[in-house]
């Protein structure tokens, strides 16, 4: 172990409901590291590790009900599983995207079981606006089953792929991606004028298990957060790498990343210390990464300046950033459910309501610098936010 870790003892406590083959993998590899391992590899190992990582293995994952409750075992749900009515209503500004754009396929990450994939290549097929490819970037062999089995009536028009091509033309889509990309976690010990900034790693304690470990670090947030406290937080290098990846291949269209988080000054708030990462297993929330690792979903928010940033650093433009249910509204929702019965009434209500995930989770739109003039995208025609972050 490195000679500048601070060990804390007192973090978790390893479950014999773990793999032994997903914690032997993490034994390797903090061993290999010199015995820290930073935790943007820890989880990068716990969600994606082959065939043992939480969105590598075969366990149920996405669904309105928990584990045991009407034979489903889910451990959270995401809007297209709400209601089609996501789907359809995101539907329109795709649609106008790629009519703008001149672009004639979609291409979706991380998606999913494919209800979303479903709902909008039904609803661009009934607006007579049919892509000539949907194509779906997904790293899980288990998820691309279920979503073979649920748009097989597309089977025509939807393909798979590992990774982007060198040239993108097209829409890009990502529901809840960002917020599953790995990120490094800071802890200030102290406060603003003398505080100490650690990296929180992961290291193997005598009997096995995996608890945490901080080192000192030149790494720092974005913003200087004020305060005497202790502070713990996220930066987000691999998100915005993704971003200016896309920037770098997608040479005509739009994309529309869809999750919940912050822009940069409410994310690093002085009151916001203990940070934004969260477990998802069986529709309960927990803050202990290290326990039940590969069974439970760990994500933090998205942090949108940063989102924005990288974009505009690697030569995109901003179309817009506002909150899910106001872009919903824009695009048309209330339109899309006016035959809507009851439940899927109340879905709605889900969907755009600032109490659920109307407020909390926002869309940002992104686009090649020259391409985003000529057209104004629906989702942000009131209630753009793009002066905040």
């Amino acid at each position: 172990m490195a000679d500048n870790v601070r060990v804390n003892t007192e973090s978790v406590s390893e479950p014999s409901s773990l793999t032994s083959a997903l914690l032997a993998r993490l034994r390797e590899a903090i061993r290999a590291s010199g015995g820290w391992l930073p935790f943007d590899r820890f989880m990068a190992m716990a969600l994606y590790e082959p065939g043992l990582g939480y969105y590598a293995n075969q366990n149920p994952k996405f669904g309105q009900m928990p584990a045991g409750v009407a034979g489903q075992g889910s451990d959270f749900v995401t809007a297209p599983e709400l209601s089609p009515l996501f789907g359809h209503t995101l539907a329109r500004q795709v649609a106008q995207a790629l009519a703008a754009t001149g672009t004639d396929e979609v291409w979706e990450f991380g998606a999913g079981t494919g209800a979303l994939a479903l709902q909008v290549l039904d609803a661009l097929m009934a607006m007579g606006r049919a892509p000539r490819r949907y194509t779906i970037v997904d790293l899980s062999g288990s998820l691309r089953e279920r979503q073979r089995a649920t748009l097989a009536s597309h089977a025509a028009v939807v393909h798979w792929a590992d990774a982007l091509p060198e040239v993108l033309e097209g829409v890009v889509l990502g529901n809840e991606v960002l917020d599953a990309m790995p990120v490094q976690l800071l802890q200030r010990v102290g406060g603003q004028d003398h505080g100490v900034w650690n990296e929180r790693g992961v290291v193997e304690a005598p009997d096995g298990r995996l608890i945490w470990a901080d080192r000192s670090t030149a790494l720092r947030p974005p913003l200087d957060i004020e305060g005497p406290h202790d502070y713990l937080t996220e930066i987000h290098p691999q998100a915005e790498a993704f971003i200016k990846t896309l920037a770098d291949r997608l040479r005509r269209g739009a994309a529309f990343f869809i999750d919940y988080g912050f822009p940069e000054g409410e994310y690093y708030h002085p009151q916001r210390h203990m940070g934004t990462l969260i477990c998802h297993r069986a529709h309960q929330s927990d803050d202990d990464p290290l326990a039940d690792v590969g069974e439970k979903d760990i994500t933090a928010h998205v942090n949108f300046t940063g989102i924005a940033l990288a974009a505009q650093g690697a030569g995109m433009s901003v179309l817009g950033y506002t909150s899910q249910g106001r872009f919903l509204i824009n695009c048309g929702l209330l339109d899309v459910a006016k035959d809507a019965g009851a439940r899927e009434n109340a879905m709605l209500g889900k969907l755009v309501n600032e109490h659920e995930m109307g407020e909390l989770f926002k869309v940002i739109g992104l686009a090649p610098a020259g391409s985003e003039t000529g057209w104004d995208p629906i989702g942000f025609t009131a209630g753009d936010r793009t002066h905040r972050l």
